[in-house]
Protein backbone atom coordinates (compact mmCIF):
# COMPACT_ATOMS: atom_id res chain seq x y z
CA UNK A 1 0.00 0.00 0.00
CA UNK A 2 1.32 2.92 -1.10
CA UNK A 3 1.82 6.22 1.27
CA UNK A 4 0.24 9.88 0.67
CA UNK A 5 3.35 11.06 -0.27
CA UNK A 6 6.41 9.81 -1.97
CA UNK A 7 9.89 9.39 0.23
CA UNK A 8 11.86 9.02 -2.73
CA UNK A 9 14.84 11.02 -3.42
CA UNK A 10 16.94 12.50 -5.82
CA UNK A 11 20.28 12.66 -5.34
CA UNK A 12 22.50 14.70 -7.73
CA UNK A 13 25.76 13.10 -8.86
CA UNK A 14 27.58 15.89 -7.17
CA UNK A 15 25.71 15.72 -3.45
CA UNK A 16 28.41 14.52 -1.09
CA UNK A 17 27.14 13.33 2.31
CA UNK A 18 29.82 14.46 4.41
CA UNK A 19 30.10 17.66 2.51
CA UNK A 20 26.43 18.81 2.41
CA UNK A 21 25.39 16.83 5.31
CA UNK A 22 21.72 17.04 3.48
CA UNK A 23 19.42 17.65 0.77
CA UNK A 24 18.36 20.92 2.11
CA UNK A 25 21.54 22.07 2.44
CA UNK A 26 22.29 20.97 -0.90
CA UNK A 27 20.53 23.06 -2.22
CA UNK A 28 20.39 26.06 0.25
CA UNK A 29 16.80 25.60 1.38
CA UNK A 30 14.98 25.41 4.49
CA UNK A 31 12.86 22.25 5.07
CA UNK A 32 9.88 24.18 6.09
CA UNK A 33 10.21 25.64 2.59
CA UNK A 34 8.14 29.26 2.11
CA UNK A 35 7.22 29.08 5.90
CA UNK A 36 10.60 29.72 7.06
CA UNK A 37 10.94 32.89 4.71
CA UNK A 38 11.29 35.59 7.83
CA UNK A 39 13.02 32.70 9.96
CA UNK A 40 16.15 35.50 10.56
CA UNK A 41 13.88 38.60 11.65
CA UNK A 42 12.30 35.09 14.26
CA UNK A 43 8.79 35.30 12.38
CA UNK A 44 7.04 31.62 11.47
CA UNK A 45 4.17 31.18 9.75
CA UNK A 46 2.12 28.97 10.88
CA UNK A 47 -1.52 28.29 10.66
CA UNK A 48 -3.74 30.24 12.87
CA UNK A 49 -7.14 29.62 14.19
CA UNK A 50 -9.37 32.34 15.54
CA UNK A 51 -10.03 31.68 19.02
CA UNK A 52 -12.97 34.17 19.82
CA UNK A 53 -15.18 36.06 17.63
CA UNK A 54 -14.13 39.98 16.31
CA UNK A 55 -15.05 42.53 14.79
CA UNK A 56 -12.70 43.86 12.23
CA UNK A 57 -11.58 47.73 12.11
CA UNK A 58 -11.03 47.66 8.12
CA UNK A 59 -14.27 46.42 7.03
CA UNK A 60 -16.30 46.36 10.30
CA UNK A 61 -16.87 42.10 9.35
CA UNK A 62 -17.79 39.69 12.07
CA UNK A 63 -15.10 36.94 12.20
CA UNK A 64 -16.29 33.80 13.58
CA UNK A 65 -14.23 32.03 16.07
CA UNK A 66 -12.33 29.21 14.61
CA UNK A 67 -11.60 30.60 11.16
CA UNK A 68 -7.61 29.99 9.77
CA UNK A 69 -5.19 32.18 8.88
CA UNK A 70 -1.85 31.83 7.51
CA UNK A 71 -0.28 33.78 10.49
CA UNK A 72 3.13 34.98 11.16
CA UNK A 73 4.41 34.01 14.97
CA UNK A 74 6.95 35.81 16.73
CA UNK A 75 7.84 35.44 20.06
CA UNK A 76 8.02 39.26 21.77
CA UNK A 77 8.39 38.80 25.16
CA UNK A 78 8.20 35.82 28.48
CA UNK A 79 5.85 35.89 31.17
CA UNK A 80 8.29 34.60 33.84
CA UNK A 81 9.23 31.42 31.81
CA UNK A 82 5.96 31.12 29.23
CA UNK A 83 7.41 32.42 26.50
CA UNK A 84 4.79 35.63 24.75
CA UNK A 85 3.87 34.95 21.16
CA UNK A 86 3.04 37.58 18.92
CA UNK A 87 0.33 36.67 16.07
CA UNK A 88 0.21 38.76 12.90
CA UNK A 89 -2.52 37.91 9.72
CA UNK A 90 -4.40 39.13 7.12
CA UNK A 91 -8.21 39.98 6.96
CA UNK A 92 -9.17 37.50 4.06
CA UNK A 93 -12.25 40.59 3.43
CA UNK A 94 -9.98 43.29 3.14
CA UNK A 95 -6.89 44.76 3.24
CA UNK A 96 -6.13 45.10 7.12
CA UNK A 97 -3.80 43.22 9.19
CA UNK A 98 -5.13 41.67 12.53
CA UNK A 99 -2.46 41.22 15.43
CA UNK A 100 -3.41 38.97 18.13
CA UNK A 101 -0.69 38.18 21.30
CA UNK A 102 -1.02 35.24 23.89
CA UNK A 103 -1.66 36.09 27.67
CA UNK A 104 -0.51 33.27 29.31
CA UNK A 105 -1.24 34.96 32.95
CA UNK A 106 -5.05 34.89 32.44
CA UNK A 107 -4.79 31.42 29.71
CA UNK A 108 -6.36 33.62 26.90
CA UNK A 109 -5.38 36.01 23.92
CA UNK A 110 -5.58 39.34 23.75
CA UNK A 111 -5.78 42.04 20.41
CA UNK A 112 -3.17 44.52 19.88
CA UNK A 113 -4.33 46.08 17.13
CA UNK A 114 -6.83 45.59 14.06
CA UNK A 115 -9.81 44.37 15.62
CA UNK A 116 -12.22 44.14 18.58
CA UNK A 117 -13.24 41.40 20.58
CA UNK A 118 -17.10 40.69 20.80
CA UNK A 119 -17.80 40.75 24.15
CA UNK A 120 -18.99 37.19 25.14
CA UNK A 121 -16.69 36.49 28.17
CA UNK A 122 -18.26 35.44 31.54
CA UNK A 123 -17.04 35.07 34.88
CA UNK A 124 -15.56 31.88 35.83
CA UNK A 125 -16.69 31.92 39.41
CA UNK A 126 -20.72 32.41 38.11
CA UNK A 127 -20.55 28.71 37.28
CA UNK A 128 -18.43 27.64 40.16
CA UNK A 129 -15.84 26.91 38.51
CA UNK A 130 -12.43 26.36 40.53
CA UNK A 131 -10.44 29.60 40.59
CA UNK A 132 -6.50 29.54 39.46
CA UNK A 133 -4.33 30.53 42.45
CA UNK A 134 -3.23 34.36 41.45
CA UNK A 135 0.34 35.11 41.94
CA UNK A 136 -0.30 37.27 44.55
CA UNK A 137 -1.76 34.72 46.66
CA UNK A 138 0.89 31.78 45.71
CA UNK A 139 3.43 34.56 47.27
CA UNK A 140 1.03 34.84 50.33
CA UNK A 141 0.74 31.12 50.98
CA UNK A 142 4.14 30.62 51.03
CA UNK A 143 4.93 33.20 53.76
CA UNK A 144 1.86 34.11 55.42
CA UNK A 145 1.00 31.21 57.48
CA UNK A 146 -2.27 32.51 58.83
CA UNK A 147 -3.17 33.37 55.31
CA UNK A 148 -2.16 29.84 54.69
CA UNK A 149 -4.90 28.52 57.28
CA UNK A 150 -7.48 30.60 56.47
CA UNK A 151 -7.05 29.82 52.55
CA UNK A 152 -7.17 25.57 53.62
CA UNK A 153 -10.82 26.45 56.01
CA UNK A 154 -12.16 27.64 53.14
CA UNK A 155 -11.25 25.45 50.67
CA UNK A 156 -12.80 22.37 52.92
CA UNK A 157 -15.81 24.55 53.18
CA UNK A 158 -16.35 24.91 49.44
CA UNK A 159 -15.47 20.87 49.01
CA UNK A 160 -18.00 20.15 51.77
CA UNK A 161 -20.90 21.84 49.88
CA UNK A 162 -19.75 20.81 46.54
CA UNK A 163 -19.60 17.20 47.75
CA UNK A 164 -23.42 16.44 47.32
CA UNK A 165 -23.27 18.10 44.28
CA UNK A 166 -20.33 15.66 43.41
CA UNK A 167 -22.06 12.62 44.81
CA UNK A 168 -25.17 13.16 42.89
CA UNK A 169 -22.94 13.33 39.16
CA UNK A 170 -20.68 10.51 40.45
CA UNK A 171 -23.90 8.69 40.62
CA UNK A 172 -26.02 9.80 37.67
CA UNK A 173 -22.65 8.66 35.31
CA UNK A 174 -21.97 5.24 37.51
CA UNK A 175 -26.07 4.72 36.30
CA UNK A 176 -25.36 5.04 32.66
CA UNK A 177 -22.24 2.96 32.70
CA UNK A 178 -23.86 0.13 31.74
CA UNK A 179 -24.80 0.85 28.03
CA UNK A 180 -25.86 -2.32 27.16
CA UNK A 181 -28.02 -3.35 29.84
CA UNK A 182 -30.18 0.38 29.57
CA UNK A 183 -30.26 -0.73 25.51
CA UNK A 184 -31.79 -4.00 26.28
CA UNK A 185 -34.38 -2.60 28.76
CA UNK A 186 -35.41 0.29 27.11
CA UNK A 187 -35.81 -1.91 23.64
CA UNK A 188 -37.68 -4.58 26.03
CA UNK A 189 -40.21 -1.99 27.04
CA UNK A 190 -40.66 -0.51 23.81
CA UNK A 191 -41.52 -4.18 22.35
CA UNK A 192 -43.76 -4.62 25.20
CA UNK A 193 -45.62 -1.56 24.52
CA UNK A 194 -45.77 -2.18 20.85
CA UNK A 195 -47.82 -5.66 21.85
CA UNK A 196 -49.80 -3.36 23.49
CA UNK A 197 -51.00 -0.93 21.52
CA UNK A 198 -51.36 -3.57 18.93
CA UNK A 199 -53.79 -5.36 20.63
CA UNK A 200 -55.75 -2.16 21.66
CA UNK A 201 -55.74 -1.69 17.74
CA UNK A 202 -56.98 -4.80 16.97
CA UNK A 203 -59.74 -4.68 19.56
CA UNK A 204 -60.51 -1.12 18.22
CA UNK A 205 -60.69 -2.25 14.71
CA UNK A 206 -62.86 -5.37 15.66
CA UNK A 207 -65.60 -2.69 17.28
CA UNK A 208 -65.72 -0.32 14.94
CA UNK A 209 -66.58 -3.70 12.26
CA UNK A 210 -69.43 -4.51 14.53
CA UNK A 211 -70.90 -1.22 15.50
CA UNK A 212 -70.45 0.00 11.30
CA UNK A 213 -68.16 2.71 12.72
CA UNK A 214 -65.45 4.57 10.34
CA UNK A 215 -63.93 7.35 13.00
CA UNK A 216 -61.44 6.42 15.16
CA UNK A 217 -62.00 5.14 19.07
CA UNK A 218 -60.36 6.87 21.36
CA UNK A 219 -58.32 5.14 24.16
CA UNK A 220 -60.45 3.96 26.83
CA UNK A 221 -59.89 5.68 30.64
CA UNK A 222 -60.98 5.17 33.93
CA UNK A 223 -63.42 7.98 34.44
CA UNK A 224 -64.83 6.57 31.54
CA UNK A 225 -65.56 3.14 33.12
CA UNK A 226 -66.34 5.15 35.70
CA UNK A 227 -68.94 6.44 34.42
CA UNK A 228 -69.97 3.78 32.58
CA UNK A 229 -71.16 1.89 35.73
CA UNK A 230 -73.28 4.57 37.11
CA UNK A 231 -75.69 4.23 33.95
CA UNK A 232 -78.76 1.78 33.75
CA UNK A 233 -79.28 0.06 31.03
CA UNK A 234 -82.29 -1.05 29.52
CA UNK A 235 -83.70 -2.07 26.12
CA UNK A 236 -85.44 0.45 23.84
CA UNK A 237 -89.00 0.16 23.33
CA UNK A 238 -90.30 -1.72 20.18
CA UNK A 239 -92.54 -0.04 17.81
CA UNK A 240 -95.48 -1.51 18.55
CA UNK A 241 -95.15 -0.63 22.17
CA UNK A 242 -94.37 2.89 21.33
CA UNK A 243 -97.69 2.88 18.90
CA UNK A 244 -99.47 1.69 21.80
CA UNK A 245 -98.19 4.12 24.53
CA UNK A 246 -99.35 6.82 22.15
CA UNK A 247 -102.74 5.87 21.28
CA UNK A 248 -103.30 5.57 25.24
CA UNK A 249 -101.96 8.88 26.05
CA UNK A 250 -104.09 10.29 23.05
CA UNK A 251 -107.34 8.70 24.23
CA UNK A 252 -106.60 9.97 27.66
CA UNK A 253 -106.23 13.56 26.80
CA UNK A 254 -108.88 16.01 27.15
CA UNK A 255 -111.18 16.97 23.80
CA UNK A 256 -111.45 20.44 25.25
CA UNK A 257 -108.82 23.27 24.70
CA UNK A 258 -107.68 24.31 28.55
CA UNK A 259 -110.03 27.42 29.62
CA UNK A 260 -113.36 26.72 27.24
Amino acid sequence: QGERKGTNKYYPPDFDPAKHGSLNKYHHSHPLRERARKLSQGILVIRFEMPFNIWCDGCQNHIGMGVRYNAEKKKVGNYYTTPVYRFRMKCHLCVNYIELQTDPGNCDYVIVSGARRKEERWDPGDSAQVLPTTPEQRERLALDPMFRLEHGVTDRGVLERATPTLTRLQEAQDAWKDDFGLNSRLRRRFREEKKTLREEEEEAAALRARAGLSIPLLREEEEDRRLAALLTLRAPDSYEEKQRLKRSEISQRSWFAPGT
